[in-house]
């Protein structure tokens, strides 16, 4: 169950979160969960003004400068390089970008992460980041998930690991993975959750217009964008029709008959341009639209299973099980704030 309980009680010193960057850094990987803990701090501040705050954020290069060049060409400075942090590191997330493999092949690097691994509470990587890891030998008989396009990558260079390209972040241990851009600031808030309850975390997303608080295990892919992705007019166009009759039975049949192909040429020509299954697209279409539902209404499930084509509140439950690995009142009660119906 997430933590409720502040552990930040007056005496105490904040927790050190260490962000190392390398030059070419992807800047939201950085920026977006950098800001998640600084805004949980002011936030705690403001509910307990005796107590001192829970996190002191550091930004740290991977070279001997402290400014790091990032990806788009913005710079960011930082407030130390890896050589000469000192202090008890709490929490060590190492942010991805392109500049990486350079930083993987910095043997004083590779060998401070080690030390710094066995002294840290919590250790984790956003997108990319994890390469640098797996260079370290940290990712080694873990679960882990980076984006999905360096997923095989990763999992060719680390075999000791294994490598999930579809949640958006692993919890193994106390070492925490995930997926590109905003998946770190779900990850950030999750950690914030862990440390000071889900009602500040809750709070935080709320103020950063992140009116979602996504689960771990939910998946990267959308079957919206999946078939958006196909070159064929036809997928294209029986992806905007089933979006629009959700609530209709879409059976490869139909779908079929909306492309004009025969049910076996289109469900082999859809699975080669999306690499998903109509009924699985439809799954997750519907999935979807379910959990938009969810976040912004106070729809009844039963409404929301009918509405959404799930024919019963049993299956949309199976659905978002298979699918988001979470029941949908659960989903409802713990990501978006409002209560079970």
């Amino acid at each position: 169950m997430p933590n409720s309980k502040v552990i930040a009680p007056a005496g105490r010193h904040p927790k050190t979160i260490v962000f190392l960057a390398a030059p070419g850094a992807q800047i939201l990987d950085v920026a977006g969960p950098f800001q998640i803990f600084v805004r949980a701090a002011e936030l705690f501040l403001r509910e307990h003004p005796s107590q001192k705050s829970p996190y002191n954020v550091v930004l740290a290069s991977t070279t001997r400068k402290k400014p790091v060049l990032t990806n788009c060409g913005l710079v960011l400075t930082g407030t130390a390089t890896f050589r000469n942090l000192r202090g008890p590191v709490d929490t060590l997330l190492v942010a991805g970008g392109s500049g990486l493999e350079k930083a993987a092949r910095d043997q004083e690097l590779l060998a401070w992460l080690r030390a710094a691994a066995r002294r840290v509470r919590r250790i984790g990587s956003i997108c990319t980041g994890a390469f640098l890891l797996a260079s370290a030998g940290l990712l080694d008989g873990k679960r882990v998930t980076t984006h999905w396009k360096w997923a095989a990558d990763l999992a060719s260079r680390c075999q000791r690991a294994t490598v999930d390209p579809d949640p958006i972040y692993i919890r193994d241990g106390n070492t925490y993975t995930s997926a590109g851009i905003t998946a770190g600031m779900d990850l950030a808030l999750a950690l914030v959750e862990e440390d000071l309850g889900s009602s500040l975390a809750l709070r935080v997303a709320r103020e950063m217009v992140l009116y979602l608080r996504r689960p771990g295990g939910q998946s990267q892919f959308s079957a919206a964008l999946a078939v958006q992705a196909s070159d064929r007019k036809q997928i294209e166009e029986v992806r905007s029709w089933a979006f629009d009759h959700l609530e209709e039975d879409l059976t490869v049949e139909k779908l079929a008959g909306k492309a004009g192909m025969s049910p076996r040429h289109f469900a082999r020509v859809f699975l080669k341009e999306t690499a998903i299954t109509p009924a699985r697209f439809v799954e997750r279409l519907r999935v979807e639209a379910a959990r938009r539902r969810l976040e912004e209404s106070h729809d009844k499930l039963e409404k929301i299973a009918a509405d959404c084509g799930f024919g019963s509140l049993s299956s949309l439950r199976r659905s978002f099980l298979r699918v988001l690995h979470v029941p949908p009142a659960d989903y409802r009660s713990r990501f978006t704030g409002l209560r079970p119906n």
